[in-house]
């Protein structure tokens, strides 16, 4: 039965034989705050409802066709092959139908349908997706962001007082909702007068920091809609969708606004463990660790404006009462989760330490993934500073006494940076000499941040069977390099920091023995 509270444009959308192609007989509907799609087998219809926002404004039936062009050009970019054409919907009389000869009503973006199951959103509540998706997700971000479209436009929107304003924004827009409905929510005033405040608090403390992003042209057109039922994993291709159309502040936005936006989502759905999985993959892919100190502003935001635009179902008069009470617990959530990440831990350094094949990375990811920490790796910072591929095998002139130190001079700046902003930090690499270690502990102790070294130890044998055997990891080392290495011995100054661990036995068990929480 279709639902009478819908336009009649919508009502007929709903119709197999309004469509010039086969449809299914039963046409799902989607709705969301701006949109209305409708699913019909081999095609995707997608019309803009005739809202104003503020943000967004698909008000007048020329708005929406312009806006419908957008969306299709936009998304060529990351999923060329789905974006087909722009529909006209032209009615005669009481009849619609699309590129007809009647007067035009409604414009929508044809798109090629693909199973709803492979939706990144679809797979995570089905239990298939995997930490690799988030390492090859990881690869598809990074590669977008790098041919994504720069120039004085654009960078123009990273000034601070812009950026700002899109915070400002959303206040304004979300302060209705605060014990909105007599006290039932979706946001506590105290929430949004913390989150806030914040905010307004980070744009002064961090004010460098944004206008270093626009020097290093970080501000790009990005996505700007990153998140999991916006990524799809179909016919062997991660393919990303949806992206803003509608608002250019949204859209030339810094590149950690997007990777903000995918590891909220996955923190959202309790899977942090896969956020730091996708952000370290990135920044080994990026080398954009500068990027960490502007990202808890992203984080916050993001699950702001979920928040946000969750809310706005509670005003629809077309939204099902079942699907606004729904609404309104997710919206809460988002609050309190953009609230939460303006709570700021105390960051430490964690220092992995032991010759090639100790386990040392093996070591590290687990804490990582259990600490939600920045896995800082020396090889990959190496071949960063090498402006090589991580990918790419390096020559011996990467492995230079002076890139060695340029190396770890570059471990220690980006561990004591984030660390003092309050992550924790794996500085990852062989530590094999006092002289490289003695840095980390003394300028550590000398700014007050915690520092574990976790000593990572095993047979030469077994050294060498797992360098032989290392398939598809970024470490260059051979077991002819192995023999060359030696351990010096940690002086009394160290002793008190180290945990060694037998990386042969179980590793959970050794490191929660020396203290580390393990997922």
């Amino acid at each position: 039965m279709t639902d009478t509270n819908l336009p009649p444009v919508v009502q007929a959308m709903l119709q197999p034989a309004v469509y010039p192609h086969a449809a299914q007989a039963e046409i799902p509907l989607i709705q969301t705050h701006v949109s209305y799609v409708f699913l019909t087998g081999d095609f995707v219809y997608k019309l803009k409802k005739p809202v104003n926002f503020g943000f967004l404004d698909f008000s007048t039936l020329e708005k929406r066709k312009h806006f419908c062009e957008e969306e299709l050009r936009l998304n060529q970019r990351g999923a060329a092959e789905l974006y087909l054409e722009v529909v006209a919907i032209t009615q005669a009389g009481e009849g619609f139908e699309l590129n007809g000869d009647g007067e035009v009503v409604e414009y929508a973006v044809k798109m090629q349908q693909f199973p709803q199951s492979a939706l990144l959103s679809e797979m995570f509540e089905a239990g298939t997706l995997t930490a690799q998706h988030m390492r090859d997700l990881a690869k598809e971000v990074a590669s977008f962001h790098a041919k994504a479209d720069i120039n004085d436009h654009i960078r123009s929107y990273g000034a601070v007082a812009k950026v700002r304003q899109a915070f400002d924004e959303n206040y304004e827009q979300s302060a209705g909702f605060i014990d909105f409905d007599g006290g039932k929510g979706p946001q506590t005033q105290a929430q949004f007068d913390g989150t806030k405040a914040y905010t307004d608090d980070f744009f002064v403390k961090y004010e460098s920091a944004l206008v270093d992003r626009v020097k290093a042209d970080k501000i790009r057109e990005c996505h700007g809609d990153a998140h999991l039922r916006n990524i799809a994993l179909w016919q062997e291709k991660i393919w990303l969708f949806d992206c803003i159309e509608f608002n250019e502040p949204f859209r030339f936005v810094d590149t950690m606004y997007d990777v903000g936006f995918i590891c909220m989502d996955l923190d959202a759905r309790g899977r942090q463990d896969f956020a730091n999985i996708f952000l370290n993959a990135y920044l080994e892919q990026t080398g954009d660790y500068e990027g960490l100190q502007v990202l808890p502003l992203y984080l916050s935001r993001q699950a702001y404006v979920r928040a946000k635009v969750t809310s706005f179902l509670l005003g629809d008069p077309s939204i099902p009462d079942d699907l606004k009470q729904s609404s309104r617990q997710t919206a809460a959530e988002y609050y309190t989760l953009a609230y939460d990440y303006t709570q700021q831990p105390d960051g430490r350094l964690v220092m992995m330490a032991g010759l090639s094949g100790a386990g040392k990375s093996t070591a590290g990811k687990a804490i990582a993934k259990a600490h939600k920490a920045i896995h800082l790796r020396s090889d990959a910072i190496r071949k960063q500073l090498a402006g090589i591929s991580v990918e790419e095998r390096g020559s011996d002139a990467i492995y230079t006494p002076a890139m060695t130190e340029k190396t770890y001079d570059r471990l220690l700046a980006l561990g004591l940076m984030l660390a003092k902003q309050g992550y924790t930090v794996v500085l990852d690499a062989k530590y094999d000499r006092t002289a490289l270690r003695e840095p980390v502990v003394s300028k550590s102790q000398s700014v007050g941040i915690p520092l574990t070294i976790v000593h990572c130890d095993a047979p030469m044998d077994v050294l060498k069977t797992r360098v032989a055997g290392r398939t598809g990891d970024i470490a260059d080392a051979t077991v002819d390099v192995l023999a060359q290495q030696s351990f010096e011995a940690f002086s009394d100054a160290e002793r008190d920091f180290v945990k060694t661990i037998d990386t042969t036995a179980d590793l959970n068990a050794q490191l929660k023995q020396a203290g580390f929480a393990i997922l």
